[in-house]
């Protein structure tokens, strides 16, 4: 149960000394340019020591007039953990105690996870955003805050580098970034740049807040936990500041995969310019071979990316083995070679262009040598 004294209850005057934490919110708070007056913000909130954290630091800011929002805590009962019922319920009382509006929220994340092709952690993360999305939209918020930290980043950066991403994925995770084009919703991040961990506990400890403590981040079979727990350490031990090292690495690929991501999307203009059409010819989303063959493979692959995503709507499970695979079919003149995806679409070789089908719209289409290209797993 949080420990919060009647005094905190009824807030802090403005002329309280601001904490260092909280001195570094602010400060982080304004590089990013968020608001800072008369907005309602949604906060994401566990009940463990990054999260409560940031909560503490926001209501500390708003109660000594450093800032002027409207709190909405958000928690998901994930349903995972024997305690996680108590974990709401903990939330809720933090919440109400400091006088802020809550959100419960519950889902029933391993039958989510059974029923798709995501696996545990993912079919959660999907589940928790598409909450606060939802939340948000409920409480008419556009901005939605979580409290990762750098070592979030930093274990981000490796378990990407374990499977072998481009410099996108070894880009880490944004500060802040468009959650919902459509109803201009921001998901902002606002410890991610300089908070360890260790100072999200310390902080809760000197507002005497027993934050709670989840023990699935103690299980290794996560390959998460499993570079927190061994990976990291042991590359700290070679350079103790490794966690900072690898932020300002992803910083530095950030920049270069902004610049070739703005080539590629020139090039995927000029290379979904419209082919001569023949009578009866279905509408498939196609791209010029030749044109793609005339930029660098580190262009071309980035055009290849932001086509599939513009056509099939999103890039749930593609990693660059399937990538790879499409590249492929733009060597040589031979058409009728495949490419499967993920989800059931396919990239097809048709001569001197390149298309992208469903299953069912290649039952409506001209018939083709299904060809698996070398290295591209089966689709399940």
């Amino acid at each position: 149960m949080p420990t919060i004294s009647h005094k905190r209850r009824l807030g802090r005057s403005s002329g309280a000394r601001t904490s260092d934490f909280a001195t570094r919110l602010l400060g982080e708070w304004k590089r990013l340019r968020l608001e800072t007056s008369n907005a309602k913000i949604v906060i994401a909130v566990s009940g463990g020591a990054d999260s409560t954290a940031l909560f503490l630091g926001l209501d500390e800011l708003i109660k000594t007039n450093k800032l002027a929002h409207d709190l909405v805590v958000a928690h998901l009962d994930h349903g995972l953990r024997k305690a996680s019922k108590e974990d709401a319920e903990w939330v809720s009382r933090l919440a109400k105690d400091y006088g802020h509006t809550v959100v419960v929220g519950r889902a029933n994340v391993k039958k989510r996870a059974a029923d798709s092709a995501d696996n545990l952690e993912q079919a959660a993360r999907r589940a928790r955003y598409e909450f606060l999305a939802k939340t948000a939209k409920k409480v008419h918020s556009h901005l939605i805050l979580t409290a990762h930290t750098l070592d979030d980043q930093a274990e981000t950066i490796l378990m990407r580098l374990l499977r072998g991403s481009a410099a996108e994925g070894l880009s880490g995770t944004d500060s802040v970034r468009t959650l919902d084009t459509e109803s201009a919703l921001f998901l902002a991040r606002p410890l991610l740049s300089w908070a360890r961990r260790s100072d999200t506990e310390d902080y809760c400890r000197s507002r005497r807040i027993r934050f709670r403590v989840d023990e699935m981040n103690e299980d290794e079979r996560f390959a998460r936990v499993k570079i927190r727990k061994q990976l990291l350490p042991l590359m700290q031990s070679f350079n103790n500041r490794i966690v900072e090292v690898l932020d300002r690495t992803a910083s530095l690929l950030r920049e270069d995969a902004a610049a070739l991501s703005d080539q590629a999307g020139k090039l995927l203009e000029l290379a979904s310019k419209p082919r001569p059409g023949k009578k009866g010819e279905t509408n498939i989303p196609a791209v010029n071979v030749d044109i793609l063959l005339s930029a660098p493979a580190a262009v071309r692959r980035r055009t290849l990316r932001k086509w599939i995503a513009r056509e099939r709507g999103d890039l749930r499970r593609l990693e660059m083995v399937h990538l790879l695979a499409v590249d492929r079919l733009l060597q040589g003149g031979r058409g009728g070679r495949v490419a499967e995806l993920p989800n059931g679409t396919r990239v097809i070789r048709r001569g001197a262009w390149l298309e992208l089908s469903s299953q069912k719209m290649l039952k409506n289409s001209t018939p083709i040598t299904r060809i698996h290209t070398r290295g591209t797993p089966p689709h399940k």
